[in-house]
């Protein structure tokens, strides 16, 4: 598979095994009694700070356990002021690092900046996604090729879903020098090779097309009743007779009936009494099925009625003027050909496509009019997305108990919507935002808390949602840059690094006598001998204190005076704080 290359890409590729693993320490909590210290145990999350460092953050608690991100990059503009975080020193970055955006298109020291800026971001995206996750990003014309190049890199080719095009103006603009901009792209990535959407709720449209001419027990349109592949399926091509005319029906050239022979001749029955019969029409299934008369498929019978045309004609009339006709069915009043039923009530919702309209997924006005509703005429933010654009993105790719992560918040647009379809459905969806602007807790979080208390005046006046989010900044690095271990961060904390580095897992709850026991994975335990004021050992002394046995041990500890021969014996791997502790 072909790769991108650019200046730097070197650097970053891994750069996000070396981004510090920060806390993250709650600020305050809100819900519909206001703000407060008191954490009031709401799983959703704001969260201020470089979105790298929050992003490599969360891992402990939620690698492998985020149904849906959404993200809107910067674009790349030239004339944007955006920033990013990726502190390397090769000279090739200094010498990018050291540039100005440029205003320029072409400016290729641009590209590089932004894409050094992105790649690192996508690898913990990538690292947080779920098994059945999907994320959409949100991208225009001047870093989408670049940005597929590198998505395809880091999710999988095979993990492309859509490049989808969302209609985000309502007008033409008659003022634009070239061409006018009218939709912008939404690059979709699965986790896993071979997801598939959600179904969307049918339009009025479409159902319009669907009738009951005949008072059957659902509304229904006309099908076709051939599918190709007559050549594959030569079993599936034969005669009907119709009782109307008395004449022999064949499928279309390099078609099929839709269903097997047994079930079709139940199906006609439904008209009048059918039977199974040689024709001897070889050659006339041979024209159907596109091959020599030698080569189609022996004895396939055709389906006969079994009395006279008259009685035959009699039978089928009745079921014509009486109604629920049968799956097939006779076009012209039973003088045509055979056309099938497809009932409103089977065919499900509607699939998604790779266009997505403005009357369905809003657009940047609308976004930018909601805004001034919800900050009382204030233009508080330059470029935010309808809330209309994510709860789409939500129906398409969501649960009503999905995680859904944002990490380039900017207004809280993503919060928004979740909070919405919440309310709407009595879902109970959980997001997580980050935003590195200084708007973090002005805008992003008010927003957040209006939307939940309820904003506007008179006919632009919403409702609260109801809902709750706690507001986080970056703490102290768990490593300092010596390597060892920070002790500002607090044992708890550390702990959960330790456990989450051997195991990908949350720490879990449950304890035994010995204070530093983590918990038990694959039947290993866990142990992590560890105080900020001492040396700790492990020695015969601290085996003692294990009360329960596993199959093995992995002992965190400053020393040990167990020789490889005894560790061995005991079933003890010991790791040495803080050298053996991972960096993820």
């Amino acid at each position: 598979m072909p790769t991108l290359e650019w200046i730097g890409k070197n650097k970053v590729v891994n750069h996000h095994q070396e981004v510090p693993f920060r806390v993250l320490e709650r600020q305050y909590s809100f819900d519909e009694q206001g703000q407060h210290t008191e954490n009031n145990g709401s799983e959703n999350m704001i969260i201020h700070g470089d979105n790298l460092e929050a992003l490599k953050a969360l891992l402990p608690q939620y690698e492998g356990k985020v149904k849906c991100i959404y993200i809107d990059p910067p674009y790349n503009t030239g004339n944007e002021g955006w920033c990013y975080n990726d502190n390397v020193s090769d000279p090739h970055i200094q010498k990018w690092l050291g540039e100005v955006v440029g205003k320029e298109g072409e400016d290729l020291t641009r590209h590089d900046k932004w894409l050094c800026m992105m790649y690192p971001r996508l690898m913990l995206l990538q690292k947080l996604l779920a098994d059945d996750g999907v994320i959409f990003i949100s991208i225009d014309d001047n870093e989408l090729y670049n940005l597929k190049s590198i998505c395809d890199e880091i999710f999988g080719a095979s993990c492309f879903a859509s490049d989808v095009s969302w209609q985000r103006t309502y007008a033409s603009r008659n003022d634009t020098k070239g061409i006018s901009n009218a939709v912008e792209h939404i690059l979709v990535y699965s986790k896993q090779p071979g997801w598939n959407p959600n179904r969307l709720p049918r339009t009025e449209e479409m159902n319009a097309k669907y009738g009951n001419p005949d008072n059957d027990i659902s509304e229904w349109r006309t099908d076709n009743a051939f599918a190709p592949g007559a050549a594959t399926h030569q079993g599936m091509v034969y005669a009907i007779q119709n009782p109307f005319t008395g004449k022999m029906i064949y499928p279309g050239n390099a078609r099929c009936w839709t269903f097997g022979q047994e079930q079709t001749l139940e199906i006609m029955r439904g008209w009048c009494d059918y039977e199974l019969r040689d024709l001897d029409d070889a050659e006339q299934r041979a024209i159907v099925c596109g091959v020599p008369t030698d080569e189609v498929k022996q004895n396939v019978q055709g389906l006969v009625l079994s009395h006279s045309l008259e009685d035959s004609r009699a039978k089928a009339t009745a079921v014509l003027n009486r109604g629920q006709w049968p799956k097939y069915y006779f076009t012209k009043n039973g003088k045509g050909g055979i056309a099938k039923k497809t009932y409103l009530n089977a065919v499900g919702g509607r699939a998604p496509t790779n266009f997505w309209s403005y009357s369905e997924a809003g657009h940047t006005d609308e976004a930018k009019k909601e805004m001034l509703v919800i900050f009382d005429g204030k233009a508080t933010f330059d470029t935010p997305k309808p809330h209309r654009l994510i709860e789409f993105v939500l129906k398409v790719a969501g649960t009503q108990d999905a995680l859904i992560l944002d990490s380039f918040a900017g207004s809280g647009t993503t919060a928004h919507a979740v909070l919405n379809m919440n309310k709407a459905d009595g879902g109970h969806r959980k997001f997580i935002l980050v935003e590195m602007g200084d708007y973090a807790d002005t805008i992003t979080a008010e927003r957040v808390k209006r939307v939940i208390k309820g904003y506007g005046e008179g006919k632009n006046a919403a409702e609260g949602t109801g809902g709750s989010f706690s507001y986080y900044e970056l703490g102290e690095p768990l490593l300092l840059p010596s390597d060892n271990l920070n002790e500002k961060v607090g044992t708890e904390k550390i702990r959960d690094y330790i456990w989450y580095t051997e195991t990908k897992k949350p720490l879990p709850d449950h304890k035994n006598s010995n204070p530093y026991f983590l918990g038990e994975n694959n039947s290993t335990a866990y142990y992590f001998f560890y105080e900020p004021q001492k040396v700790c050992v492990l020695n015969y002394d601290f085996v003692a204190t294990i009360p329960e046995k596993a199959e093995g041990y992995i002992i965190y500890a400053d020393r040990c005076t167990l020789s490889e021969q005894e560790l061995q014996q005991l079933g003890i791997t010991f790791k040495k704080i803080p050298r053996d502790i991972v960096r993820v």
